[in-house]
Parts: structure tokens; sequence; C-alpha cells
């Protein structure tokens, strides 16, 4: 029969384990809440509840860190990512115009505590999105459908990713890519757009054509007025002297030669020798 003493000398012994399991347990929370490991793509910020509050430039890289039980860690995703928008615009003149365009962007790791204080860890809901579709809509009404459609598309996609880019570098997000996807305009005024490019290209091609004949027809121009020019210099070069003493000098050749020939010296009525004769 178990008397009072055998309770309180068995309370006795189980006390000390019962705080051993208690401690155990408390260091077991204490690690749990202070070892915290990061993944590669991974970037935190301590949020310091009785110190301070959130520290925005003390970042915790990826792998093992420390934080005291108190506190707590906010984590980040790094990666890159990567939003598509499809919006109405108007043109300069008005028009409804239909856009697919992504933006690729992630957050700039050193600085995600000061990203996290201004938009909290829905910033692409709150900050990107409507970002992106305020320039896009700022841009786009500075031009005609004729120039989104053809002729300045590359200077309006440029014109939005600059300014895309310097309002989110200003609150730590990092652009890495706008893209246009499509651009959807009215079937009318495509058509139209498409008509009046193909005439364009006709009538460039036309006046190619015309250039490249007048070029030719320069060209034709300078080179016989090259040759007459030759001519000239050679006619007023060519004196009788000249004639006389080449004409001596063919002779002399045709001497040389083995047919039987007949040479008078000076008896041609240019003082030229005359050959008579050809064996």
């Amino acid at each position: 029969m178990t008397t009072i003493e055998d309770f309180r000398f068995n309370s006795r012994r189980r006390t000390p384990i019962i705080l051993l399991v208690i401690a155990v347990i408390v260091v077991l929370y204490v690690i749990a809440r202070s070892v915290i490991i990061l993944q590669p793509t991974e970037r935190g910020v301590v949020f310091k509840k009785f110190a301070g509050g959130l520290d925005v430039d003390d970042v915790k890289q990826e792998g093992l860190n420390f934080v005291a039980p108190w506190n707590d860690m906010i984590t980040f995703s790094i990666e890159e990512q990567q939003i598509e928008e499809t919006m109405d615009v108007l043109s300069k003149d008005g028009l409804a115009i239909t856009i697919d365009v992504s933006l690729r962007f992630r957050p700039q790791p050193d600085r995600i505590g000061y990203l996290y204080r201004s938009f909290r860890t829905n910033y692409t809901s709150s900050f990107i999105r409507p970002e992106l579709r305020s320039a896009v809509r700022r841009v786009i009404g500075q031009y005609t459908p004729e120039e989104l459609y053809a002729t300045k598309r590359q200077e309006i996609e440029t014109r939005i990713e600059t300014d895309t880019r310097e309002t989110l570098a200003a609150n730590n997000v990092e652009l890495k890519a706008l893209l246009f996807r499509s651009i959807k305009l009215p079937k009318t005024i495509q058509t139209s757009i498409e008509e009046k490019l193909a005439a364009e290209q006709e009538a460039q091609k036309y006046n190619y054509i015309i250039q490249r004949e007048e070029k030719e027809a320069e060209r034709r121009r300078i080179d016989a007025e090259g040759k007459a020019a030759a001519n000239r210099i050679l006619d007023q070069s060519l004196t009788d002297k000249i004639l006389r003493e080449r004409g001596i000098l063919a002779t002399e050749e045709l001497a040389k030669s083995p047919n039987s020939k007949v040479i008078v010296i000076g008896s041609g009525a240019d003082g030229l020798p005359i050959i008579l004769g050809n064996n």
C-alpha cells in the first residue's frame, strides 16, 4: 500500500525528469526559432519586435542563419519573375489599341528590406503592374497607330522600357526585359496602314530605279567626256615630226623582215619611205 511518504518520494524523483523534459522542449523550440536556412534564391531581413523594428540593412544570405527566437525572419524570393499584361490604351488620335506586353524583373537582393518596407511581399500586384500600365499608356498616348504598328515601334518599346526601368530601380526592383508580344489595331485601320506602307515601298523602289538610271547616265557622260578629252590631247601631241619618226621606226622594223621588198627613202608626200613589193 502506497503511503504519503512514498508519494512524496516519487514526486521528488519525477520533478527533475519533468524539468529536464521541459528544458529540452524549450531548447528545441529556441533552436527551431533561431536557426533558419535560406535557399540560393532567397534572402531575408529580420524584424526585431522589441529592438528597433525592421533591420533593412542587414540582409541575410543563403545558407544557415541564426535569429533570436523573439524576432521574425521575413523571407524574400530574389529569382527572376515574369508578368504578362493585356491592356487597352488610346493612341495620340484617340484610337483604342490592344497591347500584350511581358515584363521580366527581380528584386534587388541587397535592398529587399526597403522593398518590404514600402510594399510588403505583394509588390508585384501593388507596384509592378500599376507602374507598367501607367508607362505604357503614357508613352503610347504620344504616338499615332501607324507609328506604333510600323514606323516607330522600336522607339516606343525603348521609351516604355526606359521609363519603367527608372521607376522600378528607384523602388529597389531590377528590370530585366520588356517585350511587346502583340499589338492589335481595328481591322480597317490595320489594312489602311498596310496598304499605305506597300504604296510607300513601291514608290521607294521606283525612285531607286530612277536614281540608278540617272547615275548610269551620269557615268556614261563622264566616260564620254574623258575619252573626248583624251583624244584631244592625243591629237595635239601627234605633230608631223613625231608621225614621221614613228613611220621611219616602223619601216626599219619591216626592212628587217625576210620578205623581199623595195624601200624608197623620203619619196612619200609626207616625207615617209615608200615600200614597193611584198613577196
